[in-house]
Order: structure tokens, then C-alpha cells, then sequence
């Protein structure tokens, strides 16, 4: 297969995988509501953490980074260039954000995003879980803390592997795109703070 069919095929692949919704797949094994018509209606990880407390978002937040991670370490593997490993998993994170399993409507894909940035290196996945944690206890905003830490993202990948930084940058800039309506309300005060009190409800409940 030639480097350019080789590529192509990883696209397609890694839109088909993002494409399959941890989140709606792991509330219906375990008799939770569609995520889609809960909550926000947002079909990831803080959505089900919402709903179905931290158990059940632990799972749809490991499958849904390894969605993006999987496809980006193979496409590594095989040697396709950066630009296009960028690509690649961009591919992965559209099919989280339009599922083609799935009517076309899925989530942010934050961390599909997260997880194909993950195997550029032990750092840079510890120093995104590590801002993003900070900016959620600092500002009490999944969705600012999120955007804060794609904005950073790019930033850590120049110190700790600079080929990939245009990569990085590409999936930051839809990460951004993504969380427009939430800018929108976050500048009009109107968006809803991640509360951790309801949280540890949920994670009572799942005991």
C-alpha cells in the first residue's frame, strides 16, 4: 500500500472509530439514560458524570481519549508524517463531534482530542490532565478549564516535542470551534459551574 492510500485509510479509520459513542454505549449497559436527552445533552465523559456518576464517566473518558489516541500512535507507527498525524486525528475527533453511527450528533470531543495528543509523551498527557484539573478547581468551568488547557496545549508540545506542535495546534483550534456556544455563555455569565458537591453525590451513589 503506498503512503498516500496508507494515509487514507487512517483517516476513514479514525473517523469510524471516533464515530462509536462511549458515552451513549456505556450508559445503555448500564441502564442509564441517553446522555443525548440528560443533562446537557452532550454525549461525553461530563455529561455521564452528571447523570451516572464518576464510574460511569471514568469509562466513557478512558474510551473516548483511547478513540483518539489509538489511531494517532498506529498512524505514528507506521511512519505518516506529522502534518498528516495531525490530520489523522482530527479525523478521529469529527467522528466523535458527527458519528456516523449515531445520527451525526456527538460531543465536543475534548478528550478524543486529549487522547491523540497523549502518546506524544508521558509529559504533555500529565501536564494537560494537571491544567485542566487546576483550571476546573480554580474556575469551577469544565468547559473554560478545557479551553484554557487547548490554548495551552500547543504551547507544552513546543518545549517537549516540537514536530509535533502544528498537529497539536490543529486539534486545539477545534477544540476551540467546538466550545463557541459555551464562550458565548461563559461571556454572558450565564454558563453552568461544574459543581463538585453534586458530583461526590453521584459518586455515593454509585457505591
Amino acid at each position: 500500500m503506498s503512503e498516500a492510500a496508507l494515509t487514507i485509510f487512517m483517516i476513514l479509520a479514525a473517523y469510524l472509530a471516533g464515530s462509536v459513542s462511549s458515552a451513549v454505549l456505556v450508559c445503555k449497559m448500564r441502564g442509564l439514560p441517553d446522555p443525548r436527552t440528560q443533562g446537557s445533552g452532550n454525549p461525553g465523559a461530563t455529561n455521564v458524570l452528571r447523570i451516572g456518576g464518576a464510574g460511569s464517566a471514568a469509562m466513557v473518558l478512558f474510551f473516548d481519549m483511547l478513540k483518539g489516541a489509538a489511531p494517532a500512535y498506529l498512524a505514528y507507527i507506521m511512519g505518516i508524517n506529522a502534518v498528516w498525524l495531525g490530520v489523522i486525528a482530527i479525523a478521529a475527533c469529527l467522528g466523535h463531534i458527527y458519528p456516523v453511527f449515531f445520527d451525526f450528533k456527538g460531543g465536543k470531543g475534548v478528550a478524543t482530542a486529549f487522547g491523540a495528543m497523549a502518546p506524544i509523551g508521558e509529559g504533555l498527557a500529565f501536564a494537560l490532565m494537571g491544567t485542566w484539573l487546576v483550571m476546573v478547581f480554580i474556575t469551577r468551568y469544565s468547559s473554560l478549564a478545557a479551553i484554557l488547557t487547548a490554548l495551552l496545549a500547543p504551547v507544552y508540545t513546543h518545549y517537549l516535542d516540537e514536530r509535533f506542535t502544528i498537529p497539536v495546534a490543529m486539534l486545539s483550534t477545534l477544540i476551540i470551534a467546538r466550545h463557541k456556544d459555551n464562550i458565548v455563555r461563559l461571556v454572558q455569565g450565564k454558563e453552568p459551574r461544574f459543581s463538585i458537591r453534586n458530583k461526590l453525590k453521584k459518586v455515593k451513589a454509585d457505591k
